[in-house]
């Protein structure tokens, strides 16, 4: 066995280091031989401590053109540096020695002819994020409140698909191109076509779907022409037939070198069949194994096995994240590893008894309901809902059985009690954020639409007057890619906690000696994952670094767990999470799901579900609670997700498929494809 040890030299196995340019008759685009690399230089007057190295001793090479197909993935867990690793491919920070980073392709004949400004790595390789917080990245306007990207009155200001691929996104144009460079109208059509955009090239920007945003990222990079193209995560929050279809995609860029492709993956995301070579890496800005796909899954197996014999472990490298790692996807779908094991966690009555040996999810539910759940009186109440833009319809474009005799009538038929947690799922631009945005009351048709919340429509009754917006707000806990745009990223962390009380992201919360405690108890119980500089030992008084801490400038893990602590703080009747788990490493991710499910009343302690003691401050949800929840990802589910709801295609004029689980997701694969009816 080959473990990865904290030596750089020998952080890979020596059987995948490999010069491949041997095999190429062209010089490689990006060739890195044992180089380190620093945010400021290592000489300079910053003290060490600030000034880490990011990666020590890298050696990568990547094909200009290859004899034999080699399309390499980065995979990593989000603090592990993979956002750090593609910005080294493209020339950022500085590498000592500076002769260890090249760009030997770059500077060719070839390149000179095509175009000169292309010897400039910064200008031949173009990286795309899709960590949830840069949308369309500062090329597209940002709407000023949450409810805007569902008016349909269309604003100078509101940019088409079309103006954002061009490049006119400025009131004021000074050119019609991209980057300096003017986009081919062959180019344009044949990009729009490969990335079915084509439906959406006249709607405003600010109503895609994050799927469609997406798309619309890798186009207006593709438009650019570029010799490499870095993904970072592109498969976040993508649902799994939008997968099944960019994959494809993908591998035909690839293997026409037009440009070449290098993906930055979780640990969670399926890799792509057509990928050859993996790099991975540890949580700490170190290549674990680097090489060949087949030989990184097997160094990464032999770790695990080794692991479980009682073997040494390191720090950097949890187990949990290691199970995940090696399912692909095909052409017919995602494929487990043929050895996959059972994430299954048991559970034990306290740290030190005696441990029961039963399966548990995750998050610590039963893999196979023993009991029916307490269901209450209804929470939304949904009699044919409809919502159109102009003769568009985009929600209940169909007709659903529906009570009181069950026969076909138009629109969405959908109630939700309390007691019930629901899955909501979906393709791509489906309509599931239109639907949560009428929940809570951000999308403007809501007032005129058959729909009652905790009872009472949006416009008064007869007899009873209409619910307000603060009335809502304070019954609905809400975390989404669209509240982390909105949330002001000057607030202290103690301070996006405390606006859950609050009617606006910059009202001032309404407090009480209950809201001060169960901020204070959530801060200590996630100390570990909120703060960089956490010690071991966690908090015991009052968390007061969390008032030093500022939104804006914790890691982007972080900022999710903050949100979702903001949505589930004070227990209210209503809880959204719609891709709230999304950019988490797994464990936080599951840490996050223990708590929703059990507060402080659970926790993990050595890979198992331990019951804590002492006081529990803060709870899990409870039978007076509902719970709602959008993801594409199977491992993000809470196992306390019964019912689910499925939403059609927003064109096909097909119903809404309803459906009950007898268990957690995780209990069986099947359930999984019976959702998604793969």
């Amino acid at each position: 066995m080959r473990k990865p040890t904290t030596t750089a030299r020998l952080s890979f196995p020596l059987s995948s280091v490999r010069r491949y340019s041997t095999a190429n008759s062209r010089p490689p685009i990006i060739s890195i031989k044992n180089g380190t690399f620093y945010r400021h230089h290592p000489n300079s007057t910053i003290p060490p401590a600030l000034n880490p190295p990011l990666f020590k001793n890298v050696t990568f090479e990547l094909a200009s053109f290859s004899s034999k197909p080699e399309y390499w993935s980065i995979i990593g867990p989000s603090s592990a540096g993979k956002t750090t690793f593609l910005q080294i491919l493209r020339g950022k920070y500085l590498c000592i020695p500076p002769t260890a980073r090249s760009y030997p392709y770059l500077q060719s004949d070839k390149i000179e002819a095509k175009d000169h400004r292309f010897r400039n790595p910064d200008a031949a390789i173009k990286q795309v994020g899709f960590d949830g917080e840069q949308g369309l990245g500062a090329a597209a306007p940002q709407s000023a409140y949450l409810s805007a990207r569902y008016e349909s009155r269309r604003e100078d200001t509101d940019f088409s698909v079309l103006d954002y691929l061009q490049g006119n996104t400025q009131l004021n144009l000074s050119s019609m191109d991209i980057d300096g460079k003017t986009i081919d109208g062959k180019v344009l059509e044949r990009v729009v076509r490969d990335l079915r955009l084509g439906e959406l090239i006249d709607m405003p920007v600010s109503n895609l779907s994050n799927g469609q945003t997406r798309r619309a990222r890798i186009a207006r990079a593709l438009l650019g022409g570029p010799e490499v193209l870095l993904l970072d995560e592109p498969f976040m929050g993508l649902d799994p037939p939008t997968l099944l279809s960019l994959s494809p995609m993908l591998n035909g860029l690839a293997e026409k070198s037009e440009p070449r492709l290098v993906l930055a993956l979780r640990p969670q995301d399926p890799i792509p069949e057509w990928i050859t070579h993996l790099v991975y890496l540890k949580g700490n800005c170190e290549v674990a194994f680097q090489g060949r796909k087949e030989e990184v899954l097997g160094e990464l197996r032999e770790y695990v096995e080794s692991v479980e014999r009682g073997g040494e472990v390191d720090s950097s490298m949890p187990l949990g994240s290691m199970h995940e790692v090696g399912r692909m996807l095909t052409s017919d779908g995602i494929l487990e590893p043929s050895d996959a094991r059972s994430v299954s966690i048991p559970v034990s009555k306290t740290s030190t008894g005696p441990k029961e040996q039963g399966k548990l999810s995750r998050d610590g539910y039963e893999m196979h309901d023993a009991h029916e759940p307490e269901i209450g009186e209804p929470l939304v109440e949904m009699e044919g809902a409809r919502v159109a833009y102009g003769t568009k319809a985009v929600l209940g474009n169909w007709k659903q059985k529906a009570p009181p005799n069950e026969g076909l009538r138009d629109g969405l038929w959908w109630t939700v009690k309390r007691g019930e947690r629901w899955g909501i799922f979906g393709t791509n631009g489906s309509g599931k954020t239109t639907l949560l945005s009428l929940i809570c009351s951000n999308h403007p048709q809501t007032y005129s639409l058959p729909i009652r919340l905790f009872g009472r429509s949006r416009l008064p009754e007869p007899g009873k007057p209409g619910i307000s917006i603060f009335d809502l707000q304070s019954r609905i806990g809400h975390s989404s890619p669209e509240i982390h745009g909105h949330i002001p990223r000057s607030l202290s962390l103690r301070q996006v906690l405390e606006n859950a009380w609050s009617d606006t992201f910059r009202g001032v919360p309404k407090l009480d000696q209950d809201a001060h405690e169960r901020i204070d108890a959530c801060l200590r119980w996630f100390e570990q994952d909120l703060r960089q500089d956490a010690s071991k030992n966690p908090t015991t008084g009052k968390p007061e670094w969390a008032d030093q801490l500022v939104f804006g400038g914790l890691p982007f893990s972080s900022q999710r767990v903050a949100l979702f602590l903001r949505a589930v703080i004070k227990q209210p009747d209503l809880v959204i999470l719609d891709e709230a788990f999304s950019g988490m490493d797994e464990g936080v991710r599951d840490r996050c799901l223990l708590f929703l499910a059990h507060g402080e009343s659970r926790q993990f302690s050595n890979g198992r579900i331990v019951e804590t003691e002492g006081e529990v401050g803060v709870g899990g949800l409870t039978k007076e609670q509902a719970l709602l929840c959008i993801s594409h990802v199977r491992e993000e589910i809470p196992g306390s997700v019964r019912e689910w709801i499925c939403l059609p295609e927003a064109s096909s004029g097909e119903p809404a498929r309803f459906g009950r689980l007898k268990g957690p997701i995780e209990g069986e694969y099947r359930r999984w494809g019976e959702i998604w009816g793969m």
